[in-house]
């Protein structure tokens, strides 16, 4: 946890009200999400209970398995599950665009792509669970499942794999996105509760928002008390209708609490990098969806050892590039850099625009720019910079000591022998200067990698194209 945020939650706990800690919104929201609130049976890995669905706040979708323990009526429930989600994904592959590449051929590109959006990180994990235990499974053969069974494993795989990858929004966690935007005067753990997180964003702490009779955890478990009084007779009787409703009591508090927190998301601006990391969803969907189409088998239950690689420096490089984004695009996430001595903010007070380097034909324009700051510059002179301020900019840190920053302009300013118009801060502009830079972040034009099941041409030495990878659930 940062200083700043530390600080947050203390602002938090002394006003009873949580603390924003971001101005802008940076996640992608869709227009047309599917909220997915899941329901497991406690004591199972992997063994579904219910789940609420849809995209219609007013309509949502009730799916239950009134015996959880019977194969069967869970890969039944699992192919009512298919019969929603997998039209809702391939809605999406109707429309696409052709993006041309440098160097490489054109592709197609969806326009839109699908979201998900569950109450926790609980219920990532159980998405992720869910499609390693069906997409391996066979319409045909010894204990055969529904057709579409198999499809909507390998899709959940997908979704819950990409819900990892930083700065994507093809799957959200609700209470993880809210943190990222306020801090509450609760720990971290304590914001793991939907209810009570909302809570403290909108009207403060309160005892109700953990009491489970009134708010029901957000899954996917159920609570204890519930299970022993109320589900447990449920299922002995073995009355559909009276377990069909007892768990919509249990789902409908969470359902509503997931339109709201999609409310409060959707009332913050989007940060100017947000369509940029939605692009390369977008490119991650349709390539997944292509391989879908070319018949690839399903992903493995575990990267070989150059998958694994490969999936981790594309991790590092997206974590790096999306924690420089976050920075350009909102001043409250820079200003922990301007903590550190990272960044330095100030007003300009003194330019030199046609300020030359160099003899002959080496000569260059490098403006030079002199900021008072009251910020820490810890940065060592010859630090490249950039600025939120001009994001195609570079520049070097020439000199820094009693409250004045040198800043030489090195590039971003046109091809002319002059500065173009605004290129150069103005004197009295205040402007913000960080060794942050997006320099290394490639085109989002891109087709992103992580949208392959594999990286390296072919399924990995030990792939098991069979049931043998799913034979530890629901079995």
């Amino acid at each position: 946890m940062s200083l700043l945020t530390s600080l947050a939650r203390l602002r938090a706990l002394e006003e009873g009200i949580a603390q924003p800690v971001a101005t802008v919104r940076h996640c992608h929201l869709s227009a047309r999400p599917m909220v997915f609130v899941p329901l497991k049976l406690s004591g199972e890995a992997a063994a579904p209970l219910a789940a609420m669905l849809g995209t219609d706040r007013e309509r949502p979708r009730l799916l239950v398995v009134t015996q959880p323990r019977n194969r069967d009526l869970r890969f039944a429930w699992a192919a009512e599950l298919a019969g929603v989600l997998l039209p809702y994904v391939e809605s999406f592959l109707a429309d696409t665009e052709t993006v041309e590449r440098r160097n490489a051929d054109p592709y197609e590109r969806a326009m839109d792509a699908p979201q998900l959006v569950v109450p926790n990180q609980g219920g990532v994990a159980f998405t992720r669970l869910l499609g390693r235990s069906t997409r391996f499974r066979r319409a045909d053969g010894p204990h055969p499942v529904p057709e579409a069974v198999p499809l909507l494993g390998r899709w959940l795989t997908y979704f819950g794999e990409r819900a990892a990858y930083p700065g994507s929004a093809l799957m959200l966690a609700a209470t993880e996105e809210l943190g990222r935007h306020w801090a509450s005067g609760q720990s971290g753990l304590e914001d793991a509760n939907l209810a009570a997180l909302l809570g403290w964003i909108t009207t403060g702490p309160s005892d109700e928002a953990e009491d489970p009779l009134l708010w029901p955890p957000a899954g996917p478990a159920t609570d204890p008390g519930f299970d022993a009084e109320v589900l447990a007779p449920a299922i002995e009787r073995g009355k559909p209708e009276r377990i069909a409703e007892a768990l919509r009591t249990q789902l409908e508090p969470t359902w509503r609490l997931m339109w709201q927190a999609i409310d409060l998301l959707a009332g913050l601006p989007a940060g100017a990098s947000v369509a940029q990391r939605w692009e390369q969803d977008r490119g991650s969907f349709s390539g997944m969806a292509t391989h879908l189409a070319e018949g690839t088998p399903p992903q493995p239950r575990r990267d070989g050892a150059v998958a694994a690689a490969a999936k981790l420096a594309r991790m590092e490089r997206a974590q790096a590039a999306y924690d420089v984004q976050r920075a350009y695009d909102d001043p409250l996430v820079m200003a922990e850099y301007r903590l550190t001595g990272e960044a330095f903010a100030g007003e300009v007070v003194e330019t030199d625009p046609d300020n030359i380097e160099g003899e002959g034909r080496s000569r260059k324009l490098r403006p030079l720019v002199v900021i008072k700051t009251d910020d820490p510059v810890r940065l060592p002179p010859g630090a490249s910079l950039g600025t939120p301020q001009r994001r195609a900019q570079g520049a070097e840190l020439v000199s820094a000591g009693e409250g004045l920053a040198t800043v030489k302009i090195t590039k971003g300013m046109g091809r002319g022998r002059t500065a173009a118009p605004g290129a150069v801060p103005e004197v009295g502009e205040r402007v913000c200067y960080t060794s942050l830079t997006d320099d290394f972040q490639g085109s989002p034009n891109l087709p992103d990698a992580e949208a392959t099941p594999w990286t390296h041409g072919g399924p990995p030495q030990d792939y098991v194209p069979d049931d043998e990878d799913a034979q530890e659930e629901w079995s």
